[in-house]
Parts: structure tokens; sequence; C-alpha cells
């Protein structure tokens, strides 16, 4: 059998096992299981179509690199005292959650810390950086305090010099970062990850690293590299249409901000990995697999000595670890495969130069997982800004104000939770085959190439859909 039949079989072989993984799929996040207008498995089959179809267009119509260097609009000039504003309400909000945390109320859907941390966060920073790009920079509370304190103290510090930051770091710290914050939401003891007062002190110690680190290498670099949740949105916000840059907005055309987040900086395929593992984790830790295997890793631990508290823990972060580390062992196979076309390319290089086309993949893993939670939860800040500390004040009218659990149907989250899945790993391979094209010598190598990388977005397409089917089963 020839190499380019091999690789076809490989590919019809993935394409099949996407339209044959959900055959039994209910959406993930629903409270119950959703009677669909249609047969589920025509969803598999849907997907595998449209991933399938787009290669093939892609491959006859995509004949030059399109978003290595985009045409930019220059929008607008914003002025600085813009972003003094947006750091001082990142500043005040910070300290309102923080306090809240401290002095309100212990229950965790009373108090405006739990909600302001893993909804609007960590979860809604993301759909907002998809939207409107970079906002996280403009309103981080320990970037703007920094920034603030420099130029208060600039008279006075003119002697002052950072250290270089090192280039073998790079991007490690913030993806050590995403790791922890998953375990804590994922990991951590039910009872623990949602008390106010250990998510306030959790935040304080994060702000107080972030500050001392700035200090130490400066706070561009520092924020660049190593701030978790600033390299993370970031990272994101590589997707959306706008970008600020020396303080002008531009418009752009929307993936085109990918190509040029470096995948080459170290540790940024494993921050990649630990935004899509944790999300994959989190949808498998609610389905019946994990609530089998789990006890007998609860065991396991339990005959080392853990008690029932840590070996539940435990289990999880085997979980956690695991998923993370399918992650980049799937992606790696689609680059190893990638090196039996063309010639001159090792490994480490093929990963860092499409690294970006896994920010795709992220963005819809995350989106399909926490959509309804998002959707619903964050409807709770309507009373939790009137009475953030959940001792009964009422300081806008609004604490009376409830959750509307029929803003969307079940039907309508699964459309969008497999919606997003299909979107995202056809914007995925768009962004392998723009790299592609300048990687490889001629237009066929390209397109060859781009057959592992296929595999690859329908293999993560089918973990997707099966996660989102395995929850009520």
């Amino acid at each position: 059998m020839t190499r380019r039949r091999r690789l076809l079989v490989a590919a019809a072989a993935a394409l099949a096992l996407l339209a044959l993984a959900p055959q039994v799929a209910s959406a993930h996040g629903l409270v119950g299981r959703a009677d669909l207008p249609i047969p589920t498995w025509l969803f598999g089959w849907a997907a595998a179509i449209v991933l399938g179809v787009s290669f093939a267009l892609l491959g006859a119509l995509w004949r030059k690199p399109r978003l290595e260097e985009p045409h930019e609009r220059r929008v607008v000039r914003i002025p600085r005292v813009v972003d003094a504003i947006c750091g001082a309400i990142g500043i005040a909000y910070f300290g309102i959650v923080v306090y809240a945390g401290f002095a309100g109320s212990g229950v965790p859907t009373a108090n405006i810390a739990p909600t302001s941390i893993y909804v609007i966060f960590w979860v809604g920073t993301v759909v907002l950086s998809i939207l409107f790009g970079d906002v996280f920079r403009v309103f981080s509370p320990w970037r703007s305090f920094a920034v603030a304190v420099a130029f208060v103290a600039r008279p006075i510090a003119r002697n002052w010099r950072t250290r270089p930051y090192p280039d073998r770091v790079g991007r490690w710290p913030a993806a050590v970062g995403i790791v922890c914050f998953a375990w804590m939401e994922l990991a951590y003891a039910p009872t623990e990850r949602t008390d106010p007062q250990h998510l306030a002190i959790v935040a304080v110690a994060y702000a107080v690293v972030q500050l001392v680190g700035m200090a130490v290498y400066g706070i561009e670099r520092w924020t660049t590299r190593a701030d978790a949740f600033g390299v993370y949105f970031n990272m994101f916000s590589r997707l959306s249409p706008w970008e600020r840059r020396d303080g002008v907005l531009y418009l752009r055309p929307p993936l085109s901000g990918a190509p040029r987040w470096d995948g080459m900086v170290s540790g940024s395929v494993a921050l990649l990995c630990a935004g899509i593992g944790s999300t994959s984790f989190d949808g498998f830790s609610n389905g019946v697999a994990w609530a089998d295997l789990s006890p007998h890793l609860q065991d396991f631990f339990k005959t080392l000595g853990a008690g029932q508290e840590a070996a539940l823990e435990l289990a999880a972060t085997v979980g956690l670890l695991f998923f993370v580390g399918l992650v980049f062992v799937f992606f790696r196979l689609g680059i190893q495969g990638m090196r039996m076309v063309g010639h001159g390319h090792e490994p480490r290089e093929l990963l860092g130069r499409f690294a970006h086309s896994l920010i795709p993949i992220a963005f819809a893993y995350a989106l399909a997982h926490y959509f309804s939670l998002l959707l619903f939860q964050s409807q709770a800040m309507g009373y939790l800004i009137s009475d953030p500390l959940g001792k009964g004040s009422d300081l806008f009218g609004t604490a009376g104000s409830g959750i509307d659990y029929n803003a969307i149907s079940g039907d309508g989250i699964w459309y969008v939770q497999v919606g997003a899945l299909v979107c995202g790993h056809v914007a995925g391979l768009i962004l392998a085959h723009d790299r592609a094209l300048v990687t490889y010598e001629d237009t066929g190598e390209a397109t060859r190439s781009q057959y592992w990388m296929l595999v690859v977005m329908v293999g993560f397409t089918s973990l997707g859909l099966w996660l989102l089917s395995a929850v009520n089963h």
C-alpha cells in the first residue's frame, strides 16, 4: 500500500469513528435528557461530512496563505485614560470579590466570589476575548496595579533593573498555572473549592505572585509569558477580529491573529494541552465511565494510606493529568505523521509551527462544555450585585431576581454545543492548512501533510462528541 493510500485510509477511518461515536448522545451540562427532533447519530455524520468537505475545499481552493500576513484596517486610537479607567474597574472588582470572600456569607450561591471567579472570570472572559480581543489585559487587576505603581514611583525608581526572563522557561509558568486552577476546580475537595474564603485567599496569593514576578522580570515580559490568565486569555483573543497594538485598535480577518501566536516559545503546546485536557476531564468526570473508574482509583490510594478526601483528590488528579497527557499524545501522533511528508522538518519544529491550530479547539471545548453554565449561572449576577456579601442587602433593587432556566431549550443547548465543536475544528483545519502552505515546498506537499491534521481534528471532534454524549449514560 502506498504512503498516500495509507494516509487516505487513516483519514477515512477517523471520519468513520467520528460518525459512529455519538450514536447514543445527549447533551452535556443539561438536567435530564434532551429529546432531539432528529436522530442523534445524524450529528456525527453531519460533523464528519462538514470536516471532510472543508478539508477538500481547502485543498482545492485555498492555494496560497491568507492568514500569515493579513490585511489590517486601523479603526481608532484609544486614549490612555481608557486604560486607567478599565484598570481601576478591574482593581475595584477584584477588591469587591476578595472582600466578599472574607467578609461575606459562606454559602457559595449567596456570595459573589464563587460566581465571579468560576463563571464570569474563568468562562466569561474566554468568550469576551473572542468577541472583543484581549480585554483582560486592560482590566487585569494585578497588571493595572503594577502599571500604576510603576508610574507613580517612576521618579524614585529610575535605577530599578529587572532581570531577563529566561527563554527556556517560556510559557511553562502559565501552563502550570492553568493546570493548578483546573485542579482547584475539578480535584480539590468539593466543600473547599467553592468556599468563598478559600477562593479569596487563593486570589490574593495569586495576585501577590504576579506582582513579585512583574517586579523582578518586568511587567510586559511577565504578563505575556508567566501570568497564567493573562497568557491564556490573550491566546483566545488571537481568534478575534479585533486587536489593539501600540494604543491603536485594528480590525483584521477572524483567525488571523493566531498565526502570530508564537508556538515555538517553550511551554506553548503544554498550555494548549492544559486547556483542552482540563475541559475534557471536566466533561468525562460527569459521566458513568468515571463514576465506575474513580472508586477503584480511590481504593488504590487508600491502600497507600490516604484518607477518603485525599483519595478522592488524588484520583481526580490522576484523571486530570491523564487527559492533559492524552491531548498531547494525540497531537504528537498527528505531528509524527506529518513528518512523512516533505523533508527536513523535525517534530519539535512542527509542534511549534502548528500549535496555534489548536487554539480554536480549546475554545470549542470550553464553549461546548461551559455554555449552559455561562448562560444560566451568569444570571445570578443580577441578585449578587445587589447583595454581594449574601447578608440581605439590596443595593440596586435586584436582590429578588432569579435565574430563568427557560431562556433556551435543552435542544438549543445541544445544537450550540455541537455547532461549537464542529466550527472550532473547521477553524483548526483552516489554520493548519494555511500554515502548511508556508511550511512545505509546494501546494501538493502542504495538502498531503494535512491528511494527518484532518485525523487529529476528527479525533478531537470525536472525543468532544463522546464527552457530550457520555454524561447521562
